[in-house]
C-alpha cells in the first residue's frame, strides 16, 4: 500500500495538489499516520462537506432511539416557519439524507442571517424525491433538527454515543451558523486521526454503530449520475455519503477533504489536503486515491508539501525596498532578501521566509502554512503557500526580475474565504526615497 500511496502523492505534487496529513488503517490497525508540518493526522483542520455524514449518523442515531421517523416530514418538525409550499410539506427526512430535496441549489446567503428559515421560504423548483440536487442547506436543517430533539448541540449529543466510544472528539468542534445551530453542512473541524476511527466505525471494525445503522448509512439512496463532479462521484449516494462503487463509501468535503472506507476488505483511509489552487482539484484528488488503495503495506512513505521546480543556477540575489511603479491591487511596496537558497520577503504586514530546499512551517494571517520556494527560470522565483485555519486557503506567487532590474509579481489567493489582498500583479522599481 505505501508504494501505491506514494504514487499518489507524487501524482498529487504534479497536480499542484497539497496533501496536508493521510493517514490509513486496515481492520482497524493503521498502517500509515504522516503529515507535512505543521498539519498532521492528530492536527484539527477543517473537513467541509464531511460534515454532512456526521450530521446523518447523528440522525440515524435519533431515529434508531425511536425520536424521529425518517418519513416524517421536516415540516413536522419546524411549524414556525408555516404554512410551507406544498412540495416542501412533501419533503421527508429521508429525502434531505438522500439529496433528494425540493431546492436546485442550497437556499442560505453564506454572509446573510436566516440560514435556517431560507430553507423553508424560498420556493422549491421540483417534487422532493425525484432529483439528485446537492444541497448543504439541508444538511444545515438537518443539524438544526439533531440539536431541536436532543436538545445539545450536535456534538454534546454525539459524545456518549459515538465519540467517547472511540475515545475521540478532543479536538473536534463544528462551526455554527447565524442562528448559532452547529454548521452540520460545512463546519466541522477534526482531526485526521479522530475521523480515521470512526472511518472504522463505519466499516464495522467496532461495535460502536449499530449495523442497523452503519447499513442505512451507505445504504444506496439516490443517482447522482446528473451532477459534474467527476465519474467517481456519479456512481451513488446513501444518506449524506458518497458511494464511489458498490464495496466502498466516500465522506467527500470542499478541497480534498476525504474520508474513505471499504467494509469488505476493512480499509479506512483519511486524506487532509488543499486542492484550491486547481480547477476540481478535490476531484482530481478523489480519482488519485481510489485505485491506489490496497490491501498490502509495505516500503516507507514520504509526504512533503509540493514545491516549484529549482534550478539554482537560475538565481539573481535580491536585496532591498521596491517602489511601485504599476499595477493591480498591488501594495506600494516590498522588501526582499533573495538569494539561491530562500530569503525572505515582507509583504501585506507579514513576512514569507522560504527556503528552496525544503518546505518552512510558518504561522500567517491565513493561518498556519507551510511554504515552499523554487528559482523554476532565469530570474524567476516561485512560491508556494498552503494554510489552514478555519478555512483553507493558497497562494501562488511568482517574482520576476530583469536586467534593469525591475521587479514584477504576481500574487493569486485561492479559498472560500481568502481576502482579496492576497491577489495582485505589479512592477516595481528599487527604491531611492521612501514612499508615502
Amino acid at each position: 500500500m505505501s508504494a501505491a500511496l506514494q504514487r499518489l502523492i507524487d501524482r498529487a505534487h504534479a497536480a499542484d495538489i497539497a496533501i496536508h496529513a493521510l493517514a490509513v488503517s486496515v481492520d482497524g490497525d493503521v498502517v500509515v499516520r504522516t503529515g507535512v508540518a505543521p498539519f498532521g493526522t492528530d492536527v484539527p483542520h477543517r473537513m467541509y462537506s464531511v460534515s454532512k455524514s456526521i450530521t446523518a449518523i447523528a440522525i440515524l442515531l435519533l431515529a434508531d432511539e425511536g425520536r424521529l421517523s425518517l418519513d416524517d416530514p421536516i415540516a413536522l418538525h419546524f411549524p414556525e416557519f408555516g404554512p410551507v409550499h406544498p412540495w416542501l410539506a412533501a419533503t421527508r427526512i429521508d429525502d434531505m439524507l438522500a439529496m433528494a430535496g425540493p431546492h436546485s441549489r442550497t437556499t442560505y446567503v453564506a454572509d446573510r442571517g436566516g440560514w435556517l428559515e431560507s430553507y423553508f421560504r424560498m420556493p422549491p423548483t421540483h417534487r422532493p424525491g425525484t432529483l439528485f440536487t446537492y444541497d448543504t442547506s439541508a444538511s444545515y436543517v438537518l443539524s438544526a433538527l439533531v440539536e431541536r430533539l436532543s436538545g445539545a448541540t450536535m456534538l454534546e449529543y454525539l459524545r456518549p454515543r459515538l465519540l467517547e466510544p472511540l475515545e475521540v472528539g478532543r479536538g473536534m468542534r463544528f462551526l455554527t451558523g447565524p442562528e448559532g445551530i452547529s454548521h452540520g453542512g460545512s463546519g466541522l473541524i477534526a482531526a485526521p486521526d479522530e475521523m480515521l476511527r470512526i472511518a472504522e466505525a463505519v466499516n464495522g471494525a467496532s461495535d460502536v454503530l449499530a449495523p442497523s445503522i452503519r447499513d442505512r448509512l451507505i445504504e444506496r439512496r439516490s443517482d447522482p449520475g446528473t451532477q459534474t463532479w467527476g465519474a467517481s462521484l456519479r456512481h451513488g449516494y446513501g444518506r449524506q455519503i458518497w458511494l464511489p462503487a458498490d464495496d466502498s463509501w466516500l465522506m467527500f468535503g470542499l478541497g480534498g477533504q476525504l474520508v474513505y472506507g471499504e467494509p469488505s476488505t476493512g480499509i479506512a483511509a483519511v486524506v487532509t489536503a488543499d486542492t484550491t489552487t486547481l480547477a476540481s482539484g478535490d476531484q482530481r484528488l478523489i480519482d488519485l486515491l481510489l485505485p491506489e488503495l490496497g490491501t498490502q503495506p509495505h516500503g516507507p512513505l514520504h509526504l512533503s508539501a509540493p514545491s516549484p521546480p529549482h534550478d539554482p543556477a537560475a538565481a539573481r540575489p535580491l536585496r532591498g525596498e521596491y517602489a511601485l511603479i504599476g499595477g493591480e491591487n498591488a501594495p506600494r511596496r516590498l522588501s526582499v532578501a533573495l538569494d539561491g537558497a530562500g530569503g525572505a520577503i515582507e509583504v501585506q504586514g507579514c513576512t514569507l521566509r522560504v527556503d528552496t530546499e525544503c518546505g518552512r512551517a510558518a504561522v500567517l494571517p491565513l493561518g498556519d502554512a507551510v511554504v515552499t520556494a523554487g528559482w523554476s527560470a532565469d530570474g524567476v522565483l516561485d512560491v508556494r503557500i498552503s494554510a489552514a485555519a478555519d478555512d483553507i486557503a493558497s497562494v501562488r506567487m511568482r517574482l520576476v526580475v530583469t536586467d534593469d532590474d525591475i521587479l514584477t509579481v504576481m500574487s493569486q489567493g485561492f479559498g472560500p474565504e481568502i481576502g482579496a489582498e492576497w491577489t495582485w500583479q505589479g512592477s516595481f522599481e528599487p527604491s531611492r526615497a521612501p514612499v508615502a
